[in-house]
């Protein structure tokens, strides 16, 4: 019974449920639970005037849970799915429940799949990443880096040295797969 001001009936009631479990209802007594002053159920202290609110119109077709009927009253709709990383999102939502591991492998495959996507269209556009800037190579000569890190006690020091194996690995890799590419293109091109 979600978004209502109305609390949730019991499934059972409390003396069906002393009968069936042991030890049920041990921390009914008040004076037992540490945190009784706040366990007060008053729906007229939340200030909510409504039943249920008012919905936010659906214009798009939104990606949902298959446990869950309908979407939120409320609901984000700032980055519209496209692409390949987009249909593998629709796939997760529309196949697998949110308990299940595909479905947020599929999720974290999208966007990962969504950073190539983006790099590409920036690219063909003519305005590709510029990894030395949008990593921070620069401001580590002009910015006093070394010394802002050495002796200062941070707790990213000890990863320090993986970070330009992170950061540049897949420039680097990507660089010898075009590389690689280019040679077997041109090796074709001179047999025929």
């Amino acid at each position: 019974m979600p978004y209502t001001s109305d609390k949730p009936p019991l499934p059972e009631t409390p003396e069906q449920l002393r009968v069936r479990i042991p030890g049920w209802g041990v921390d009914l007594d008040p004076a037992d639970r540490p945190a009784v002053p706040r366990e007060r159920f008053d729906p007229g202290a939340t200030g909510a005037h409504w039943e249920f609110p008012e919905r936010q119109p659906e214009e798009r077709p939104r990606e949902r849970s298959i446990e869950h009927g309908t979407l939120p009253p409320v609901f984000g709709t700032t980055l519209p799915l496209r692409g390949v990383s987009g249909v593998v999102r629709r796939y997760a939502y529309r196949r697998f429940s949110e308990a299940r591991a595909a479905h947020w492998l599929l999720l974290m495959a999208g966007d990962r799949i969504d950073v190539v996507e983006s790099r590409v269209l920036a690219a063909v556009r003519g305005r590709p990443d510029d990894p030395v800037a949008e990593t921070g190579v620069r401001s580590e000569v002009s910015h006093h880096g070394w010394s802002s890190r050495a002796g200062a006690g941070r707790a990213d020091v000890v990863h320090q040295p993986m970070d330009p194996v992170i950061v540049a690995g897949p420039w680097v890799l990507g660089g010898l797969a075009a590389v690689v590419v280019a040679r077997r293109l041109a090796r074709r091109a001179r047999r025929r």
